[in-house]
């Protein structure tokens, strides 16, 4: 019977499709697709060479919202992994790790081993990638707090793990933040003590120049951006405001009201080539801003963490779907005391996140005409609600109602109670993980002479995003399952490796089943006879 195998530590891909030089991975791939033309179905071959960068570099992350609950954890989870922290709680000592981190503690199956047991690596094995441990913090706030007092305040950590962690955050203090109050609730004046003056252009220039700074002071190689501060009310898209690239720097230079912070932390970025990630639900990224991305060929990335009630959407609603079943009626109730909570009892902030909760189901009941008729959808209502009380210990409460065999209904009911910072916090070290490393790799076809990149809207990324943007054409994923393999077959093609089909044929017939069997007896005897 085949068991499951895991190799820790680097390997190497003994493959003619795959070579190894100092600096680079190189790799032939060929990427099958099927096109279906009417009644007609053609399968089509492109062979392409990949080229991966092995040397990472010295990496700074610089948040937006630094002092926030997000902002300090996420700081403190990595300090406390590269010191190897334990603390005491009631329930014992619990040791730093990356729990929750697509990138730092999952596996991917490599293959199968000789004797037909399943092989697993950790994901960040995969290709060459930053380690959080290794990442310079830093960034913005419009609260003055330095980060110890902040990771106090968001009551997020263990008391004991606050202590070992206090001397090391106290050292850190947010930077003047962007703070246009038309954009976010009212309720959040109280804490705007660290802003930044001046026209909208003047604010923008110490923005960049804030990054410039960072990245000399700290011999960095490169520098991203992600933002992870309050949630925005969406920006008016207006011609001649911020429908193009060129009006949109015209509109900041004359201080136009419907130009965000989060759009200026966005242009600031872009145009001093650091990805820049949306890990909120407002539009940061209107027209102008996407232009201006292509035109410097820089990343961006967004909109808003997937963590907890929309991921667990994504999951079940896929299941549904999948099975045959039809969900008629999805009803999702939230509620949250920390001070994102706080910031979404406004009615224009929580619209903002009503819509990037809303349209993550769209791509998987479109997949079924069976189920679905045309621009038919699910009846589906978001609530969320502001209680200070439970702090950042969200509950999320949903009914998926569906239609089944001959008639008959069903109706699964899920309480979820999400630890909100400790469920995004590791997106916010996957989203800049994967951005980083998407940065490194390159791809074209066989026989051309350009490398290109990736397309400067990084929907790679959608699988830790609610509201994933996608590049104009191209259709919006929002199944997670989908999104992962994505991840995985990219990097199995950095490494001229086939993408795993699950077909597992070895496993299913009986002449390679009695060939494994065979190789298990041989490798069961030649075992013993060391140990003898």
């Amino acid at each position: 019977m085949s068991a499951f195998q895991n190799l820790d530590g680097d390997f190497i891909v003994e493959s003619d499709k795959c070579k190894y030089t100092d600096n680079e991975i190189l790799s032939d791939y060929t990427y099958e697709t099927t096109i279906v033309e009417g009644n007609t179905v053609k399968p089509v071959e492109t062979k392409m060479n990949f080229k991966t960068e092995r040397n990472v570099g010295k990496v700074g992350v610089m948040l937006i919202g630094l002092g926030g609950n997000n902002g300090c954890t996420c700081v403190a989870g990595s300090i406390a992994n590269k010191l190897g922290l334990t603390w005491e709680t009631k329930e014992g000592t619990k040791k730093a790790n990356y729990w929750g981190s697509l990138m730092m503690a999952s596996t991917v199956k490599l293959g199968n081993d000789v004797h037909g047991n399943s092989v697993y690596v950790p994901m960040k094995n995969m290709l060459p990638m930053v380690n959080p441990n290794d990442i310079v913090w830093g960034g913005w706030d419009i609260n003055s707090m330095n980060l110890g007092d902040a990771m106090k305040r968001s009551k997020v950590l263990d008391v004991d793990l606050q202590r070992k962690l206090y001397p090391h955050m106290e050292k850190i203090k947010p930077l003047p933040s962007v703070y246009f109050p038309d954009f976010i609730a009212a309720n959040q004046g109280e804490r705007a003590d660290n802003v930044l003056t001046g026209t909208k252009q003047e604010q923008m220039e110490q923005i960049r120049k804030d990054i410039r700074d960072f990245k000399a002071n700290n011999g960095l190689d490169k520098v991203i951006l992600l933002w992870t501060a309050n949630t925005e009310r969406f920006a008016s898209v207006e011609e001649g405001v911020n429908d193009t690239a060129d009006n949109l720097l015209a509109s900041i230079a004359r201080g136009e009201e419907e130009i965000s912070a989060s759009t200026i932390f966005a242009v600031a970025s872009i145009l001093e080539g650091s990805t820049f990630i949306n890990g909120s639900p407002q539009n940061t990224f209107v027209p102008g801003v996407v232009e201006l991305a292509k035109e410097k060929k820089c990343f961006i990335a967004g909109d808003d963490f997937k963590s907890g009630q929309t991921k667990m959407k994504s999951v079940l609603v896929d299941f549904l779907v999948s099975a045959g079943i039809k969900p008629v009626s999805i009803v999702s109730y939230n509620h949250l005391g920390n001070n994102d909570g706080k910031n979404l009892s406004a009615p224009s902030q929580f619209r903002s996140k009503e819509i990037s909760k809303s349209n993550v189901v769209d791509d998987m009941v479109a997949s079924n005409q069976i189920l679905f008729e045309e621009d038919e959808h699910p009846d589906h209502v978001v609530v969320i609600k502001y209680v200070p009380y439970v702090a950042d210990s969200k509950r999320a409460m949903d009914e998926y109602t569906s239609e089944i065999f001959m008639g008959g209904k069903n109706t699964i009911v899920m309480h979820n109670t999400c630890e909100d910072s400790l469920l995004a916090t590791p997106l916010i070290y996957d989203l800049v993980i994967l951005g980083e490393l998407c940065e490194r790799i390159t791809m074209k076809k066989a026989g051309e002479e350009k490398w290109e990149a990736f397309h400067p809207v990084l929907s790679l990324l959608s699988y830790m995003l609610k509201a994933p943007l996608v590049p104009s054409g191209a259709p919006v994923v929002n199944a997670l399952f989908v999104q992962r393999c994505a991840i995985v077959n990219v990097m199995r093609a950095c490494l001229g490796l086939a993408p795993d089909n699950h077909m597992t044929l070895e496993h299913r017939l009986e002449s390679t089943l009695d060939d494994m069997k065979k190789q298990a007896s041989i490798g069961h005897v030649a075992k013993k006879a060391r140990v003898n």
